[in-house]
């Protein structure tokens, strides 16, 4: 069965994986931002086949995280207090969608090691620690991510550029004491979490930072910390809370500011040579479309750099 959405022969090998149809149960009003997934997915599939993300293996997300924490989550055997740090009331459907946001990125990997670029459109989930889970984040798919790419041989030198607007101190904290992982974050210093990890190179910034002021932390600090690295993996968590006008994000970039910083991220990964998955990570912006344009961005910058 052709599991794709676009009709017409496409002239690119990519595709992307989304878990749109996957919901579950939310509280009304609650802030998580489920509308973003369909509407990224709408706007994006007459660029490429969008299919539904697979599943991942619990005993892949085993490889970085607590097997007593995921069988109490898998149960429903949580608390109140947990479920406030997940930001998500426990339901069946609420961890198999984690699992699904999960299993896309894992599908995106083996397509960015096929054709350069693979593509999730959900995932980003740098909150999750080994044992508890955090700002709507339940398994941590970069940090499974890296460890299943060094144990499977599929690198040697992983990194993850985190350019959500909130530091990723779970993946920070989780790959800590793996020395073959680099990880980086640029984020807000005085935004969540209070409490920061140790990245391998952390970048924390003011409110208000504007597209020049970003685009030239990227360019001249961040970049060259990658070739310094010399990555064969890059795990891109593409934030688009780094907008002006996100719920949760302090920074002030443009739209047109977010196109440039996936462009420069991934024109550098295609010059170097360098697998790239793309993973969507944060965006709440009160303009709703603005949060979809700005998702879909990593996509459209993608096509235009590996096409």
């Amino acid at each position: 069965m052709d599991l794709s959405v676009t009709s017409a022969p496409l002239a690119h090998p990519f595709r992307a994986y989304s878990p749109a149809d996957f919901l579950f149960p939310l509280p009304e009003g609650h802030r998580f931002p489920l509308y973003k997934y369909a509407g990224v997915r709408e706007q994006v599939q007459e660029l490429l086949p969008v299919l539904p993300t697979p599943q991942l293996r619990w005993a892949d997300a085993g490889r970085v995280h607590d097997a007593m924490y995921l069988r109490r989550w898998r149960r429903g055997e949580v608390t109140r207090r947990e479920e406030r740090e997940f930001g998500l009331p426990w339901s069946e459907e609420v961890v198999i969608r984690a699992m699904r946001a999960a299993g896309g990125s894992l599908a995106a990997l083996h397509d960015a090691l096929a054709h350069g670029w693979g593509a999730n459109l959900a995932g980003g989930t740098h909150h999750a620690f080994a044992d508890r889970a955090g700002g709507f984040c339940l398994v941590n798919d970069a940090a499974i991510l890296t460890r299943l790419a060094l144990d499977e041989g599929l690198a040697q030198r992983p990194a993850v550029l985190d350019l959500d607007v909130h530091q990723g101190d779970g993946t920070a904290a989780l790959l800590a004491a793996e020395p073959r992982a680099f990880t980086l974050s640029i984020h807000g210093e005085r935004n969540y979490p209070f409490r920061k990890e140790r990245s391998s190179l952390d970048i924390g910034l003011g409110d208000g930072v504007s597209d020049a002021q970003y685009l030239e932390v990227l360019s001249e600090q961040a970049l060259p910390a990658l070739d310094q690295a010399r990555p064969d993996l890059l795990l891109y968590l593409a934030g688009a809370d780094v907008l002006a006008g996100d719920r949760f994000g302090r920074f002030a970039l443009t739209l047109d500011g977010v196109h440039e910083r996936n462009r420069r991220v991934l024109t550098w990964a295609r010059d170097r040579g360098v697998p790239v998955v793309t993973m969507m990570a944060g965006g709440y912006n009160l303009d709703h479309h603005l949060t979809v344009a700005a998702h879909a961005s990593v996509v459209e910058q993608g096509l235009e750099v590996f096409g």
